[in-house]
């Protein structure tokens, strides 16, 4: 084995983040890391990358033991790890930012025509369509994610330890990164693949472990590795207790949207509504056009076309404060972009959306005691932990920080939400939350507009789904004909006359 670590164990603060865990790593293998937020994954990765020292346990690599390991000396002996959270100098161009800490030099000068060079062959064998003269602050997420990934690949590292990798990326993006992770394990590469997602199991895993609060519940072919057998062992309960059963008592309509063009063209005459007291799921390839159409109703992206219509009043031109003055509420996909402040309180993004609330302030004051009393009461709603709301939020973990974003929907009055990608990025028993507090605004007879890639969700969550195919709508589906296999046909753009009855 590359990697072998024997009865690992790791406390903080008096709390037990690992308890006697084994894990290893075979010559080019890929083994997934499976489990909620919480359950010790960041901590074991962290401890085989030495950014922690295990409290008890064993560390072998290449059959020599390693103490007192640190981030450096992991990285010399051929360690590289990818995280969630980039750690790139915006200022910096992608070559630069490749190679920073570890330039080139020609006698006493920097070698940057060398440096590019390296930049680019190791981005065009990733497959990844980004500038090595760019600026990382102009790249989208997505590319920046490209960028660390590549960064990494940069050492040609014999064990890679992959956090998330997909998270952020497009279903294209993330073919060229598995193609990539098909090839370093044909190289020998040992890889540490941590997701929250059973199909890149299922694509690319060769064993799964799967860690449930701390302790290692078990580990296993992938092969033979089900999603209910996955879900159950790392919640503990069967995957069908999930998705909520929701009672849709359809009443008024609350939104339209009437031949919905956007500036950008991502939305072409897209026409929906959404009534009170149901989830209507918008469904579609990641980069069909279905967010845009969410942002385009809450005013963030300019329309070019269409109507918005709110409780049967057109909207001239939609904004986000006037639209939450009208009891809507928006939740962006990319929670760390522009849903949250995460440098910030809890607290104080809870309350962001709803400082204009007599509740909250007055003469342009605000009231300290209401708004952490408020915010206190709305993160035990939907069990944010730990349930501090003077914690900074970029402390949470994923599924903590979604909740932490959801709870502004709850700090005003609102009746219609509109959710972009809820689940993404946080695990499985994080999602269920998520599920059982949709299910309790429409049965309280709000009304919910789920944009969302997951099939699944789309399938078991919606009372109606409209499906989007290039920027169009292509169908609605209720009833029987809310199925698999006529959602799967019309992602690919089939037409609804198209399908079968």
């Amino acid at each position: 084995m590359m990697l072998s670590l024997r009865g690992i164990t790791k406390r903080f603060a008096g709390t037990t983040a690992l308890d006697k865990v084994d894990f290893d790593l075979a010559e080019g293998e890929v083994h997934a890391l499976f489990g909620e937020n919480g359950a010790g994954k960041s901590t074991l990765i962290n401890i085989i990358i030495g950014s922690y020292p295990p409290d008890e346990g064993s560390y072998h690599y290449l059959g020599r033991a390693i103490e007192a390991a640190t981030p450096h000396r992991t990285r010399v002996l051929g360690i590289a790890a990818v995280f969630q959270e980039f750690s790139l100098v915006p200022s910096l161009t992608v070559a630069e930012n490749l190679f920073l800490g570890r330039e080139l030099r020609r006698h006493v000068l920097l070698d940057k025509p060398a440096m590019r060079a390296r930049a680019r062959a190791v981005l065009d064998n990733l497959g990844f369509a980004v500038s090595e003269r760019a600026p990382v602050a102009g790249l989208s997420r997505a590319e920046q994610q490209m960028v660390e990934i590549a960064k990494a690949l940069l050492g040609e590292p014999r064990v890679l330890v992959l956090d998330e990798p997909t998270a952020s990326l497009t279903d294209a993006e993330a073919e060229h990164l598995f193609s990539a992770v098909r090839e370093l394990r044909t190289r020998g590469v040992g890889i540490v693949y941590v997701t929250h997602r059973m199909p890149e199991i299922r694509r690319l895993a060769d064993r799964v472990t799967v860690l449930r609060g701390g302790v290692k519940v078990g580990t296993l072919d992938a092969a033979g590795a089900t999603d209910a057998l996955l879900v159950e062992m790392m919640v503990g309960q069967p995957v069908s207790s999930f998705f909520p059963t929701i009672r849709h008592r359809p009443a008024a309509t609350i939104l339209e949207t009437r031949e919905l063009e956007t500036a950008s063209g991502a939305v072409k005459g897209v026409s929906i509504a959404v009534r009170a007291g149901e989830v209507v799921g918008l469904a579609g390839l990641v980069g069909c056009g279905k967010g845009e159409v969410g942002r385009a109703v809450f005013g963030i992206a300019p329309l070019a076309g269409g109507r918005v219509v709110l409780r049967g009043g057109e909207v001239a031109a939609p904004a986000p404060r006037a639209m939450l003055q009208a009891r809507v509420c928006y939740f962006p996909s990319d929670r760390a972009a522009e849903g949250l402040t995460l440098n910030r309180p809890v607290r104080e993004n809870c309350s962001m959306a709803a400082l204009d609330l007599a509740a909250l302030g007055r003469l342009g004051w605000l009231r300290l005691g209401a708004e952490s009393q408020k915010s206190q009461a709305v993160i035990e709603r939907l069990q944010v932990r730990p349930p501090d709301i003077e914690r900074r939020v970029a402390a949470l973990s994923g599924g903590n920080r979604q909740k932490v974003m959801l709870t502004r929907g709850l700090m005003r009055d609102i009746d219609l939400f509109i959710f972009d990608e809820p689940s993404v990025g946080i695990d499985v028993g994080a999602k269920a939350e998520i599920y059982g507090l949709l299910k309790d605004l429409v049965e309280a007879g709000a009304a919910v507009l789920l944009i969302s890639s997951d099939l699944a969700e789309v399938l078991h969550l919606s009372n109606r789904a409209y499906v989007m195919h290039e920027g169009r709508l292509v169908a609605e589906l209720a009833g029987e004909r809310l199925s698999e296999a006529n959602l799967l046909s019309c992602f690919f753009g089939t037409a609804l006359a198209a399908l079968p009855a």
